[in-house]
């Protein structure tokens, strides 16, 4: 042997003996993983953590007895086991007799264990302490013999070959000796703790603590190692009748061990809190997305955690002030108001307004009843599901969820900006339904005048109107030129108004627009199977029809190509008229449509009287003629049919 090579000898020897507690955990970790190659060996950890546990726990009761009594066992300890393959048998064996063979001290304690590690190399960290857990039973297991040796000579001839006997001789030493082993028993429970936890599958980026386990199990590892080792040659010594000086425990093993089992803990506890986190957000989604069949499981599987599952079951009404229960929007269409609590005065704003709409007239549309329907403040609860349900991305959305817990749709904010109270019951399809209702219309009307089309594509507010009235005619155009510049010069409100009577450039024009009608309305029947067939663009050409009849004449207002309101002429002019009365309203975040609409309707409530509505219609196909009902809608009586003139007096003859 070389003196180059006997040096190094010497050095790695003075390595291998150091003292382990004066490492830090950072030089433990990487002395370990040096011993540490991929896991290639497999056995069957749980059976064996079981078994060596029973062992290993009993044994603490027997030696805890035994301290409590003096030396004096009655107690009967029995214990069924199973067998481990003769392979590992062997291994444990053979590491017993390592530990039992390793002289007495810290630094030859710390030589053996990292010479079992480097044998172990091919398992994993819980299979490692698992297995040197075992071997340690094997010995500590002895104990168990202890309750017999009252009662049989051939245990008691065992015992004393095992030098058991002793033991009774020397409690005052098991007290200390019990306590370590009772520590070391905690780490090896969190070990298995951490194996049950990075076995279940998820990913660090999910569970960031598990990255810390992974780098702080190897510690925890070596010092569990170490304890068996350090214990197996302790019970050698009881079971040694020592006449000069017995070598004890440090004093520094609880104190480590505590330290150890206080940051490991810390660890655990933070994984299972962040995998409770998943699983309680995993069936949280379960609930929204496959399961739901209820709208109150539903908002509380939206905003009610798992770890303040009893504390939100009541929420915030928003628009009103008042708490109320979730229970209370059982069996209602919900309005979920998500967002921040920044900037969001608009939208408030329009909730308010459809709160209050949703207890007006008519009570039900569509076979929706208003009364059905809750408005629910979120403000960012449970934001991690609301994200993926809603697409949630900071600003405020306001999904439809209907009783069964189904997303009617995804965001109602647009169809009720544009529509308000109109949108109703505000699903996507009613949007779809709103903006397409009028395409009957724009069509006719881009025919007879391309440069509709441009006054659409501007997005302003249009008044289009006609009637056989040319006094009438030229008096709300005077109206509306003079409401044009009040929102233009006075009020400086940003939007544009445009009047546009119908024939303004060609008189002509005019009666081939009511043939084109008259033809659509027919084809529109045939197509649909006759008039019991409803369905929203019919309806409103038969509106159109009807008011086509009023010598006061008919008048559209739209904005861009959605139109807001089909109105008798005589209401519309006073409506525009009265622009002074009403124009407050405009300062209250309610837009231009929606406050002419509302005036709108209580002058014509008011003033405007009840009349029969009719309808001449040429040139129908004779298999076609249907009772249908009145197009007014505050009626809705079926009407007479007259050959094809239909009237409708509202039941005013009654």
């Amino acid at each position: 042997m070389s003196k180059s090579l006997s040096s190094n000898n010497v050095q790695q020897g003075k390595t291998l003996l150091q003292n382990p507690f004066e490492f830090s955990d950072e030089q433990i970790l990487e002395c370990v993983y040096r011993t540490h190659f991929h896991c290639v060996e497999k056995f069957d950890v749980g059976s064996l953590y079981c078994v060596a546990s029973k062992v290993i726990n009993h044994s603490i009761e027997i030696t805890d007895t035994m301290i409590a009594k003096g030396g004096q066992l009655n107690d009967q300890f029995r214990e069924d086991t199973i067998l481990t393959s003769q392979h590992l048998s062997a291994k444990l064996k053979r590491i017993a007799c390592q530990m039992i063979c390793t002289p007495r001290g810290d630094h030859y304690a710390h030589h053996t264990t990292m010479l079992i590690l480097e044998q172990l190399k091919a398992y994993s960290w819980d299979a490692k302490a698992l297995i040197v857990q075992a071997a340690f039973a094997l010995e500590f297991g002895k104990f168990l013999y202890l309750p017999q040796i009252p009662q049989y000579p051939v245990e008691n001839s065992l015992a004393e070959l095992n030098g058991l006997l002793l033991i009774q001789q020397n409690t005052q030493h098991l007290i200390y000796f019990s306590s370590v082993v009772k520590k070391v028993m905690q780490v090896i429970e969190c070990i298995t703790e951490w194996k049950r936890l990075t076995s279940a599958g998820y990913d660090i980026k999910d569970v960031p603590a598990l990255s810390d386990t992974l780098h702080e199990i190897p510690v925890v590892v070596y010092w569990a190692i170490f304890t068996f080792v350090t214990c197996t040659g302790q019970i050698d010594d009881f079971t040694t009748d020592y006449k000069g000086h017995r070598h004890e425990l440090s004093k520094n093993f609880e104190n480590k061990l505590d330290i150890i089992l206080r940051s490991f803990k810390e660890h655990l506890e933070e994984c299972s809190k962040q995998i409770g986190a998943i699983e309680d957000y995993t069936r949280r989604r379960n609930i929204v997305i496959h399961t739901g069949k209820d709208i109150v499981k539903v908002l509380k599987a939206l905003i009610v955690s798992g770890d303040n599952r009893d504390s939100r079951q009541i929420v915030y009404n928003g628009l009103t002030g008042e708490q109320v229960r979730i229970e209370e929007f059982k069996k209602k269409h919900v309005l979920l108001f998500i967002s921040g609590l920044e900037n969001i005065e608009d939208e408030t704003q329009l909730l308010k307004s459809i709160y209050d709409k949703l207890k007006e007239k008519p009570k039900e549309v569509e076979g929706y009843r208003k009364e059905d329907f809750k408005i629910y403040f979120n403000f960012q609860t449970g934001i991690k599901l609301i994200r993926e349900v809603f697409n949630y991305k900071n600003k405020p959305v306001i999904p439809l969820i209907s009783p069964e817990g189904k997303v009617e749709n995804i965001d109602t904010k647009q169809i009720i900006s544009v529509w308000g109270i109109d949108g109703f019951p505000f699903r996507t399809s009613d949007h779809t339904r709103l903006t397409q209702q009028w395409n009957w219309f724009w069509s006719e009307m881009i025919k007879l005048n391309p440069k509709i089309g441009d006054l659409i594509e501007e997005d302003c507010y249009l008044f289009i109107f006609g009637g056989t009235d040319s006094r009438w005619t030229q008096e709300f155009t005077t109206a509306v030129e003079t409401l044009k510049r009040q929102t233009e010069t006075v009020m400086q409100l940003d939007m544009t108004i445009e009047p546009y009577p119908l024939g303004k450039d060609d008189p002509k024009v005019v009666p081939r627009f009511w043939i084109a009608i008259d033809s659509l309305l027919a084809s529109r029947k045939q197509m649909k199977g006759g008039e019991g067939v409803q369905d929203f663009a019919t309806r409103e050409i038969k509106r159109l029809l009807f008011l086509k009849q009023d010598p006061k004449g008919w008048v559209i207002l739209s904005k861009g190509s959605n139109v807001k309101l089909l109105g008798q002429g005589e209401a519309m002019y006073r409506t525009v008229k009265d622009f002074d009365i009403w124009h407050a309203k405009l300062h209250q975040e309610v837009s231009f449509d929606v406050a002419f609409k509302e005036y709108y309707e209580r002058i014509k409530a008011k003033d405007v009287p009840k009349k029969c509505e009719h309808s001449e219609i040429a040139n129908y196909p004779s298999d076609i003629l249907a009772r249908i009902p009145c197009p007014n809608m505050d009626c809705g009586r079926a009407m007479e049919v007259s050959s094809v003139n239909y009237r409708c007096c509202h039941g005013l003859e009654n």
